[in-house]
């Protein structure tokens, strides 16, 4: 039963942040070598909430594919790039989820197994997407990014949210969270960001895109308010209940 974890590490002081930029070429084969860790990624973000095209230097993620939450739980706490990552970092937070629908690849990959059925009444819902935008359509997406956040911000429901990236302004990913299905999909489907979703489409902007579902089973420390909707400290999902025994895979989700 695959797990899916999500860490993210903000570092203060410019000692710190210059060794975590660093960190994106030098940790990349230690972290690979990680006793359990399958399909991984480490990433950047961009200033605010992510979504923007210009870099925060102070935030970063690591991405990890586990066999299970408590292998998951015990490489983040013990293997030594997460441990030189939370030493050096001011604030980290991990998310545990298990993956409920994935479309699309990333790399070529499917790199989430999804083992059980998406669900309506799910407690903390997680959403990952991450898109290649064609070189030549980039201006044109960013361009459609300041309207979206806007509607994204007032979305009820939405508890966190952060842009991520592989590479600056082609390789993007976004992450957030949400108390329920219906305002997820509402958000996703409808409104502006349905709208500019249609059009990359018809436009052929990416060259590879993802859409996965996950449902949070688990986290760990904390991160304040940058992401958090409205007001919210320490642990953006501790106002939840996770479920203790989430609801076996009812049938195959393609």
């Amino acid at each position: 039963m695959t797990v899916t974890s999500l860490s993210f590490f903000r570092f203060d002081g410019w000692a710190d942040r210059l060794w975590a930029f660093g960190q994106m070429g030098f940790a990349r084969r230690r972290l690979a070598r990680t006793e359990g860790l399958g399909f991984h990624k480490m990433l950047g973000t961009g200033t605010g909430e992510g979504f923007d095209p210009r870099p925060n230097f102070g935030v970063y993620a690591i991405l990890g594919v586990w066999p299970s939450l408590d292998a998951a739980r015990r490489q983040i706490a013990d293997s030594r790039v997460f441990k030189l990552y939370a030493a050096h970092a001011a604030k980290s937070w991990t998310v545990y989820m298990e993956a409920a629908q994935c479309r699309g690849v990333w790399d070529g990959t499917a790199p989430f197994q999804p083992i059980y059925d998406a669900d309506d009444d799910a407690p903390a819902l997680a959403v990952l997407t991450r898109a290649t935008v064609k070189p030549q359509h980039a201006l044109s997406f960013w361009r459609q990014v300041p309207s979206i956040n806007k509607v994204f911000g007032a979305q009820r429901g939405l508890i966190f949210k952060k842009g991520l990236g592989e590479v600056p302004l082609l390789h993007q990913v976004t992450f957030s969270i949400w108390r329920d299905r219906e305002e997820m999909m509402d958000f996703a489907y409808r409104g502006a960001h349905g709208a500019a979703i249609e059009k990359v489409r018809a436009g052929g902007w990416f060259s590879e895109e993802l859409f996965a579902q996950f449902r949070v089973v688990h986290a760990e420390g904390a991160w304040g308010e940058d992401g958090a909707s409205g007001s919210v400290s320490g642990d953006p999902v501790a106002q939840l209940t996770l479920p203790k025994e989430p609801k076996p895979l009812l049938r195959a989700v393609r």
